[in-house]
């Protein structure tokens, strides 16, 4: 759904006239409805309610301010991967401990300006970086809080191109080894283990791809969540724009196809 019509053969954004607004401002002009995205943050919202979630809005799609406002005063968290991404959500009047740092190319700047503004979580990448993090904390004295990124080995369904959740793929950790990257972590001194992360892609438009990896990586979840007490499985990756009437946007029968699958391990589930 969208508050984009035409009265009497004029373009409207909600209740505004675009012929006025481009004249006013010139074009070529973007223009966002606070009530579209409202509507469709609030209908993935509403389509989550039987598990215990948080969704975080991805910085990168749009850190337009304005928006930026718009869903923190909504409750929305907000997944980052620049320390100016996070700049931008502080500013906007996010809260920095609803904020998930994610990005294979976090500088150490960076890092450090998220560990003092407190973001709930680093998302990491590798084995390596989680060892670049616990470094840049202790020079800090401070824990990082981190989630290890999962590869489930899943075919998203999505151009290859933007594919993330495959063994060809060089994003994550192997759920084979996962297991042992956690150990390490759990033996570092200024790492706090959280969560568990995947994301499998971008641009798709079934739920499918997204049950079978949370079925694949389940199982780990339940042994981590026993193990470590870890607080939250974030089920990552990018619901694509709906181009096909027949496919509706934030529509709630995109998450019932998988609410079987959640069942088992939905202590915490946290969606970007």
């Amino acid at each position: 759904m969208h508050f984009f019509r035409y009265r009497d053969g004029k373009l409207h954004c909600e209740d505004v006239d675009l012929a006025r607004v481009a004249e006013k401002f010139g074009t070529p002009l973007y223009v966002y409805s606070a009530g579209t995205i409202l509507d469709h943050y609030t209908r993935l919202d509403a389509a989550l309610a039987p598990l215990d979630h948080l969704i975080c809005y991805a910085v990168k799609a749009n850190s337009n301010r304005a928006i930026l406002k718009l869903l923190a005063e909504a409750g929305a968290g907000f997944d980052i991967v620049s320390g100016g991404e996070l700049y931008r959500v502080l500013a906007a009047g996010g809260d920095a401990a609803k904020c998930t740092f994610a990005g294979v190319g976090k500088s150490s700047e960076e890092i450090e300006y998220a560990l003092e503004q407190g973001v709930y979580s680093f998302n990491v990448e590798s084995e390596a970086e989680l060892e670049y993090i616990d470094r840049i904390a202790s020079t800090k004295n401070l824990r990082a809080r981190i989630a290890l990124r999962a590869n489930p080995d899943v075919d998203p369904h999505t151009h290859e191109y933007v594919s993330t959740g495959s063994r060809q793929n060089k994003f994550g950790i192997a759920l084979d080894q996962l297991p042992a990257v956690y150990e390490r972590a759990a033996k570092m001194r200024n790492i706090e283990i959280v969560g568990v992360q995947m994301h499998i892609g971008s641009q798709i438009t079934q739920a499918e791809p997204f049950a079978s990896a949370i079925t694949k990586v389940t199982p780990i979840v339940r042994q981590l969540k026993s193990k470590y007490a870890i607080k939250f499985f974030s089920i990552g990756g990018g619901m694509g724009i709906i181009y096909r009437r027949a496919l509706e946007s934030g529509s709630g029968q995109w998450w019932h196809e998988h609410d079987p699958a959640c069942a088992g391990s939905a202590f915490s589930i946290r969606d970007y």
